[in-house]
């Protein structure tokens, strides 16, 4: 009979779309995992102290528990030193393949602030992609963003060369879409005869919510209806223009704030007619891709991560979104139930589950 094979998860930030992400891989995949996780916090400190503090918990472990087929990381990990520790580590498998998933990378991560210390966190990412033995993006964008984030940092060691390094990441480099448990949020559709507009995106400057409201004013003045679900989280600091929005909004409005239950924010999510972003910086998509599957229409910038995950039809360019809005407010529509599969579909973990089967256990392939 032979042996399960064994996954180590390595996850310093353990929490929202990386937690989600981990908890659908080990319901999919036919293995033994053990986790090493900490909450989702302090991400700096993570990827500067996360390598010792995980070599302090595989010590605890009996020597006989330190064999692992495949050691599973996210880019909060400084996966050059973890390596380096674990080839000293009394039982460890030196088989154990190392590979790196890259929810997010610091080169295309916009900062508020200019930090002059902040070289040293793309100089992680960079670091931990040469020691990973295979590495997996969740889209195109951020594979195509770190590759050039690498480029641009190589050619300022002018007296050092580099030739082939670029080459070599991308060839040991894929891209598979995270997997989203979908099942779920069929179940939570429900018709409008008006239309709903959905922002469900974090209360941050990236996600540029300033051009939403922009927009959604020129709505109310053009006496255009529209009713609105502003979703998603919220931290203790966030952009001005949320301030006073329940007044200001307060005629459109069918929710606002973040919503702990999941199922709750599947309810109301299922609300809507149309899904609207406005990001400036966007890795993926997980949000937008629920909606679509709870029948919203996506609309969508045109650029970052959107154009590999839906059609052109549901992206809008620049000085479009306002039109775009007003065209499904006068005629709001939901997708069908067929539209709105064949538009997700690609994401669930019943198309990837194989993806990940394959990169986490053929050690022949890149």
């Amino acid at each position: 009979m032979s042996r399960r094979r064994r996954v180590l998860v390595v996850e310093p930030y353990f929490g929202g779309s990386h937690q989600q992400f981990l908890e659908g891989l080990i319901q999919h995949l036919d293995a033994d995992f053990v986790f090493l996780v900490l909450p989702a916090r302090k991400w700096k400190m993570r990827m500067q102290l996360a390598a010792p503090w995980l070599i302090g918990e595989l010590e605890k472990m009996p020597l006989e528990e330190r064999c692992f087929d495949t050691l599973l990381a996210s880019t909060f990990v400084d996966l050059g030193l973890l390596r380096a520790l674990t080839a000293m580590l009394p039982g460890w498998a030196p088989h154990t393949r190392f590979c790196l998933y890259f929810h997010e990378n610091q080169f295309a991560y916009p900062s508020q602030l200019k930090d002059p210390g902040f070289f040293q966190f793309t100089g992680i990412n960079f670091n931990s992609a040469l020691a990973a033995d295979s590495l997996a993006f969740n889209s195109e964008f951020n594979r195509q963003s770190f590759l050039a984030g690498v480029a641009s940092l190589l050619k300022k060691a002018a007296d050092m060369s580099f030739p082939d390094t670029v080459e070599k990441l991308r060839a040991k480099s894929r891209v598979i879409f995270p997997g989203i448990t979908l099942s779920c949020v069929e179940a939570s559709v429900q018709e409008s005869e008006e239309a709903v507009i959905v922002w469900n995106h974090r209360w941050e400057a990236d996600k540029n919510p300033e051009e939403f409201f922009s927009a959604l004013r020129v709505l109310q003045a053009q006496d255009v209806p529209f009713k609105l679900l502003l979703l998603g989280q919220s931290f203790r600091f966030h952009p001005v223009c949320f301030n006073g929005v329940e007044e200001e909004f307060a005629g459109n409005l069918l929710h606002c704030g973040f919503v702990e239950s999941r199922e709750e924010y599947l309810h109301l999510l299922g609300k809507g007619t149309m899904v609207v972003s406005t990001a400036v910086h966007e890795f993926y998509g997980i949000a937008v891709i629920e909606a679509v599957r709870a029948g919203c229409v996506p609309l969508l910038p045109a650029r970052l991560s959107y154009p590999e995950l839906f059609p052109q039809e549901n992206l809008y360019g620049e000085g479009e979104l306002v039109e775009r809005l007003i065209q499904h407010c006068c005629m709001p529509r939901k997708l069908s139930a067929a539209t709105a599969v064949k538009l997700t579909r690609r994401f669930s973990w019943q198309a990837v589950a194989t993806d990940y089967e394959k990169w986490l256990f053929t050690v022949l392939s890149p």
